[in-house]
């Protein structure tokens, strides 16, 4: 088993506000090991910043702790935390050359010049920014400005890499370019690297686990195909890529299946999933009651309308074809709607709008989730 780099119990932290108090972040538990790269994600408000400023030093806890390398660090101040943090807006020195930008923490640590001019070279080799160190950061593009901004933190070596939202000033393309170059990075140093992005495309893409966060809460900590193929709240299955949620009445409960009946008298069994504390506000499967089955838009097959019990029934609301797959809406005979992702083959029949068609699900691509409670 590797060492931990980091260990938070129970972290939680409040901020007084007119009204009385806002709990940003509530009883976060989390470890991570050496050389991981893990990914915080959720809408804003959730709560990753606030924490990873906690993991900084830039904000204290309200109560729990901090455990960086098997050191206490939940009240230490940040100069002694030997954490490196990559900011939004990169917070370069506008003044100072690229070297001077890179060289600034080696000199207030009182490094000899020597020493100095090495690390920045191989720092700056390291990020693609070889004989740059004359130029000043107005020269330079913003994909150029984040990697001194990198640079600026690896060639210090240290414990943890702290990066919240580092993209988001960049256009699409030049994104998606250096998320790859980070995460090459990351690997190439074995660096620690926690990563805060509201992304997922990112998230999915960059990290060796994802934890998603709601509220304040940790709704689920896993590796990308774990959180969009094994989602534990309904939060997570919605939240991340596209899912259908259908509500339907439980008739039978076995094991781990659940048996449903569809809404044109049919019968449709899937498995399970229980969550453990993830949500208090659900209450457990019960027959007679509804379920929420997750299905993704691309583990739907439409095929000609066939009517009968084995197959859901639905009409044609929306069909656009986008080149690799046609997407539809599809309509129940209740008003829910259905997305359904096609992948596009030669002489494959496209449905129309207003057409009667029936889709299948696949029973090995779905789940069952407890439905949250109605608020009284």
């Amino acid at each position: 088993m590797k060492k931990l780099a980091l260990n938070l119990t129970d972290v939680t932290k409040t901020f007084q506000k007119d009204d009385g108090y806002i709990t940003a972040v509530d009883k976060v538990n989390l470890q991570v090991e050496e050389g991981e790269m893990v990914t915080f994600l959720g809408p804003s408000g959730c709560g990753k910043t606030t924490t990873l400023r906690m993991v900084a030093g830039f904000e204290l806890p309200t109560s729990g702790s901090i455990t960086i390398r098997d050191q206490d660090m939940t009240n230490t101040p940040v100069n002694k935390r030997k954490i490196g943090f990559v900011f939004q807006n990169y917070a370069l020195f506008p003044h100072m050359s690229v070297y001077n930008n890179v060289a600034y923490g080696l000199k207030a640590r009182g490094e000899k010049d020597k020493d100095i001019k090495d690390k920045v070279k191989n720092a700056l080799l390291l990020v693609g920014l070889k004989d740059t160190e004359n130029r000043y950061p107005s020269q330079l593009s913003g994909g150029e400005q984040q990697r001194v901004a990198l640079a600026r933190v690896i060639v210090m070596e240290p414990n943890l890499l702290l990066m919240d939202e580092p993209l988001s000033n960049l256009d699409a393309k030049l994104r998606i370019h250096m998320r790859t170059e980070i995460r090459k990075l990351q690997k190439t140093l074995g660096i620690t690297c926690l990563y805060v992005t509201h992304d997922q495309s990112e998230a999915l893409s960059m990290a060796d686990r994802i934890v998603v966060m709601n509220k304040g809460k940790v709704e689920q900590v896993g590796t990308a195909f774990e959180i969009y193929s094994n989602p534990q709240s309904l939060f997570v299955a919605d939240f991340i890529g596209q899912a259908n949620i259908m509500h339907l009445e439980v008739t039978s409960l076995k094991d781990e299946m659940i048996e449903v009946n569809t809404h044109n008298g049919g019968v449709f069994t899937a498995r399970c999933i229980v969550p453990d504390h993830i949500d208090s506000s659900v209450e457990n499967y019960k027959t007679g009651k509804e379920a929420a089955l997750v299905i993704r838009p691309e583990s739907i097959t439409v095929i000609p309308y066939k009517g009968g019990e084995d197959s859901f029934n639905a009409v044609v609301s929306s069909s656009i074809f986008v080149g690799s797959h046609v997407e539809y809406e599809l309509t129940l005979a209740n008003n829910e709607v259905i997305k359904a992702f096609i992948p596009y083959t030669n002489k494959m029949r496209i449905f129309s709008e207003g057409e009667e068609v029936s889709f299948v699900i696949d029973p090995v691509n779905a789940l069952f989730l407890p439905r949250k409670k109605k608020k009284s």
